[in-house]
């Protein structure tokens, strides 16, 4: 069994926001991939299941985020290097994608809150950027803002990426995907 946690915060008014990039992915992989079951929410999650693969969009806010992994992981005994955890990252230039098998959180709030809760920096991550330069003043303002038009163009194209990134984390290991997509 493998999970994919796409962090983002629940509510319409978010659902736009630069921080909800990992419920986009979400929402785009099961566009593509055709998945139409419904889903479900259990451990404060909203869980969609095909076959060995677990697609989770945490639903505590992502301050929060640690809680709704936890919980999920332990329910159904996901072993960490079975999971990815899909994030904005205002560290990486916008439009990027960087993947990672591990590491600190950086100043992500939602991650700092999952490696806490684990109690383990060994999670398998994947980065969407969203900075840009000059970085802004008021980064809170910055990440729950929504993306204008022609940053959505720009932004699609990692998004597809990112879709396939998930689809090979289902079938290989993240050095794999690592080894595909850190590369271009």
């Amino acid at each position: 069994m493998k999970a994919v946690f796409g962090l983002g915060n629940p509510g319409l008014k978010h659902s736009l926001a630069r921080h909800n990039v990992g419920f986009q992915v979400i929402d785009l992989y099961r566009k593509v991939n055709r998945i139409r079951n419904k889903g479900w929410i259990t451990g404060c999650s909203l869980v969609y299941r095909l076959e060995n693969l677990l697609l989770v969009k945490p639903m505590t806010y992502m301050n929060a985020s640690g809680q709704a992994v936890k919980a999920i992981v332990d329910q159904f005994h996901i072993p960490l290097e079975n999971a990815l955890i899909v994030y904005d990252d205002l560290d990486l230039p916008f439009g990027t994608m960087r993947i990672l098998p591990g590491g600190g959180a950086g100043s992500h709030r939602g991650v700092i809150s999952i490696l806490s809760a684990l109690k383990d920096e060994s999670i398998p991550r994947l980065r969407i950027g969203i900075g840009v330069e000059p970085r802004p003043s008021d980064t809170v303002a910055y990440v729950l803002g929504c993306f204008t038009p022609e940053e959505w163009k720009r932004l699609v194209p990692t998004l597809r990426r990112a879709g396939e990134a998930v689809s090979l984390f289902c079938t290989e290991d993240v050095n794999a995907v690592m080894n595909r997509f850190n590369r271009t």
